[in-house]
């Protein structure tokens, strides 16, 4: 038991309960983000600083920790693989997601101009600290990011199709939505929407102790881990060698995808989909009265950029800019 606490103790993570608890309260931020369609729990990480010790720490099971486990050295393995860091960040994403999802299907469902501005104003925000630390701000970069945005744009305006509810189709919409919810400005949420599988899988979250919810849940989390452990070593390649293209790249894509959250929309065509019937398009308008919706919609919308502010603090500031 000795070894194994030593193994423990020797990989990346928080050293205090202190540091547990905060790491546990933004993975329980990205929790919340990566349910919503349309804001990415990538994002969250970005302006809270974890964003490189998270795609390190999902780099960390690669070959080597795999051999590990085939020799049965797992204290070996738990040397290799970022544990510590792991354990409270996916402890406070589950809770998130286990515990808001019903709510989250409330709110926008209620309250939806409200939420939707709030998540401009995150969004909003998260752009400005994000992409203020684009160095140097080249030409070159300044166009990456205006590919990113154009990229986003045309994404978040695709329209949601009918697709199978076969375990092989739910393990793929796994491996692709992942990769989205690592990303900031594209989200996980809004490609399994698109994908027409966001309310088939959150309805599974609702009930997950339903032996058919269990499986959908399982294979899901399977195609997850497929779709992360590939995946973030690209990132962590384009991060290290091309740092600031890629941080203007994740910039554009945070911009590109304000079109999916501007709150005020128009429906223009709705879909029965999971069975319910969907708005499968929207345009954007301006506000049609200055109304008791429309000042409660400005107040959420100034609170969630003075939060991502306080995040911003609390954190140090984003890895943008180390």
């Amino acid at each position: 038991m000795g070894r194994f606490a030593e193994a423990f103790g020797g990989s990346p993570g928080p050293r205090t309960r202190r540091e547990a608890a905060l790491l546990s309260l933004k993975g329980f931020c990205m929790g919340v983000a990566d349910i919503i369609p349309g804001v990415s729990g990538g994002t969250v990480a970005f302006i809270m600083g974890i964003y490189d010790q998270l795609v390190d720490a999902i780099r960390s099971f690669d070959a080597g920790a795999a051999r590990c486990l085939l020799r049965l050295d797992f204290t070996g393995a738990l040397r290799r693989v970022h544990v510590r860091f792991l354990l409270p960040l996916l402890a406070g994403i589950a809770a998130a997601i286990l515990s808001t999802a019903r709510l989250m299907h409330h709110l926008l469902d209620a309250y939806p101009v409200q939420i939707w501005a709030l998540f401009f104003g995150l969004i909003g925000a998260s752009i400005v600290v994000v992409g203020r630390h684009i160095r140097p701000l080249s030409a070159t970069n300044l166009l990456i990011m205006l590919l990113g945005a154009a990229a986003a744009y045309l994404i978040v305006g695709l329209i949601p199709v009918e697709t199978t509810n076969a375990l092989w189709f739910i393990f793929l919409c796994g491996a692709v939505a992942i990769c989205a919810m690592i990303l900031p400005g594209i989200s996980g949420a809004f490609l399994l929407l698109i994908l027409g599988k966001y309310h088939y899988v959150t309805g599974a979250l609702k009930n997950p102790l339903l032996p058919e919810n269990l499986a959908v849940i399982a294979v899901f989390c399977a195609g997850c881990a497929v779709g992360v452990t590939s995946f973030s070593r690209l990132l962590h390649w384009l991060l290290t060698r091309w740092h600031a293209a890629t941080v203007a790249g994740l910039t554009g894509f945070m911009l590109g995808a304000m079109r999916k959250i501007w709150p005020w929309k128009e429906v223009l065509e709705t879909r029965l989909m999971d069975g319910r019937e969907m708005a499968v398009r929207a345009a954007n308008v301006l506000p049609r009265a200055m109304d008791a919706e429309f000042w409660s919609a400005c107040g959420l919308m100034l609170l969630g950029l003075c939060a991502v502010l306080a995040l911003e603090r609390l954190a140090g500031g984003p890895e943008a800019g180390t």
